[in-house]
């Protein structure tokens, strides 16, 4: 799909559609006034009428009749006005580009980034329309034996851009493009079935990523892990008969300025191991490897964009399955950084293979570490799916993690680590336990990886619950959603720039 900047106004773009948006309760403005001018008033009395109603990315279509170069006009609800910043925008054109896409549209005109909120930044509002788009866009289902899917958008065109903008925007558009991209290629690893995706495939994946964009790529099977003393992270692989692999791939960006480490929780398939989960549902287990599958995206962005930063991203996978040769409740492990580890539940199976994670990228000299993982039921308590859960040893990181989210239109909120919170995890027989029960599970998650980054500064996202979307919603299909990618790309942009 291309993505072009174009100085044509609303009036002007010959197009199969135009978008435009609606405010709840409040008269059309801005482009979608201008059009509804063209059109004699149609829109304002489909507004009158309740059919045009500004809810969030609600699509209402109208064919033009010639009365404009377009042939049609998509209008799509941006919800109250100054409601969530740029999401509504986000997610409008999601909405948009996904329906007039499954209408037969080919070429589509969109003019949203000319109502964003006020004092929002142009390349802000460019970039939020165009990721929207593309989480919008994507669709699973390739494993299905017959494809009966409608062609793709061939081109989305920004309108009313000034000719002396166009070379200003061009790395704004491209930065975009390669995070919306990203974005979907981190939603098909997840989406696609274990038997697919098995640590080996996933190290594939990298090896295929790092040899396009140039970047390094280091697979570890079971017998180096087990020479690096990564033992917490092999007790979890040891009840499967697929081998485990630690991906390791480098970006050599900038020598001399931060290195920024990405880690990625990689468990390709979770039944719980001997704490089993229970039958229903586990299907959506294979989702269990989205964090890892995120760091994956967010290099991929990274290698294609250049940017001046050194990175070096991290993926322990493994499968988590019983066995007779499974590690059990009761077992005593130790890390790669001497710690002991009391097995409280081998369901607390992600906090190990990222703690022998973090332990290795300290010793690669990382400035800043960053993990992601679906790591705790107990963050969709306690956040539902709405926003990731973040803790963070480091205040100035933790403000540039929540700075990106924001930027990249993932919710994020973050929770504390008291120091009463760490003794839920004290143990009598090893240094300590990998669950401290279920109060606090989200957070006592966060302080047993913090065991393993000494003073590095150091951010943990748990996106257990919004890795994953139970159902269609106008803006993006069901199942996985990409979160963390975005984020992660613009922390990147964000110490590439020279800000922590």
């Amino acid at each position: 799909m291309e993505i072009r900047t174009r100085s044509e106004s609303v009036l002007q773009y010959h197009g199969d559609a135009v978008v435009v948006g609606a405010i709840k309760g409040e008269p059309l403005s801005g482009p979608a006034a201008e059009i509804d001018r063209a059109l004699e008033g149609m829109l304002s009395r489909l507004v009158q009428t309740g059919e045009i109603r500004g809810r969030q990315s609600e699509v209402t279509v109208v064919h033009t009749r010639g009365a404009v170069p377009a042939t049609r006009v998509a209008v799509v609800g941006l919800g109250e006005a100054g409601e969530d910043g740029l999401l509504p925008v986000r997610r409008a054109m999601g909405a948009a580009a996904r329906t007039l896409r499954d209408r037969g549209c080919r070429r589509v005109g969109a003019l949203l980034h000319e109502q964003v909120p006020a004092g929002t930044r142009p390349e802000h509002g460019l970039r939020a329309v165009i990721e929207g788009a593309y989480v919008g866009l994507y669709r699973s289902g390739e494993r299905k034996s017959k494809q009966e899917l409608p062609e793709e958008l061939e081109e989305i065109c920004l309108l009313a851009i000034r000719e002396e903008e166009h070379d200003h925007f061009a790395p704004v558009v491209r930065a975009a493009r390669a995070a919306g991209e990203a974005t979907n290629f981190a939603r098909r690893l997840v989406n696609l079935p274990p038997n697919d995706v098995t640590p080996t495939r996933l190290a594939d994946e990298a090896t295929a990523l790092a040899q396009r964009t140039g970047m390094v790529v280091e697979v570890m099977e079971p017998n180096r892990i087990r020479e690096l003393g990564m033992h917490a992270f092999l007790a979890v692989a040891q009840g499967s008969e697929e081998p485990a692999r630690f991906i390791v791939v480098r970006y050599k960006g900038r020598e001399g300025g931060p290195r920024l480490a990405v880690v990625g929780k990689g468990i390709t398939f979770d039944s719980g191991g001997i704490s089993l989960k229970g039958a229903d549902k586990m299907e959506a287990m294979k989702q269990d490897m989205a964090g890892g599958a995120a760091v994956l995206g967010a290099m991929r962005a990274v290698g294609e964009l250049g940017l001046e930063l050194d990175v070096i991203a991290a993926i322990p996978a493994t499968e988590n399955l019983p066995s007779g040769r499974a590690y059990k409740p009761g077992d005593v492990l130790t890390a790669m950084n001497g710690k002991t580890i009391e097995v409280v539940s081998t369901d607390a199976e992600g906090r190990l293979l990222l703690a022998d994670a973090l332990a290795y990228v300290r010793q690669e000299d990382a400035t800043h570490l960053v993990d992601v993982a679906t790591l705790t039921g107990a963050c969709i308590i306690a956040l539902g799916h709405v926003a990731a859960g973040i803790m963070s040893n480091d205040n100035a990181l933790a403000e540039a993690v929540l700075d990106a989210g924001e930027r990249a239109g993932e919710r994020m909120w973050r929770l504390p680590l008291f120091p009463e919170y760490r003794r839920l995890l004290d143990s009598k027989i090893a240094d300590l336990k990998n669950v401290g029960g279920r109060a606090g599970g989200t957070v006592t998650a966060g302080w047993f990886l913090r065991e393993f980054v000494g003073e590095t500064a150091w951010a943990h996202l748990d996106i257990a619950g919004t890795a994953w979307s139970e159902k269609d919603e106008p803006h993006q299909v069901e199942g996985a959603t990409g979160a963390g990618v975005r984020t992660l790309i613009a922390l990147a942009e964000r110490m590439a720039g020279g800000a922590t």
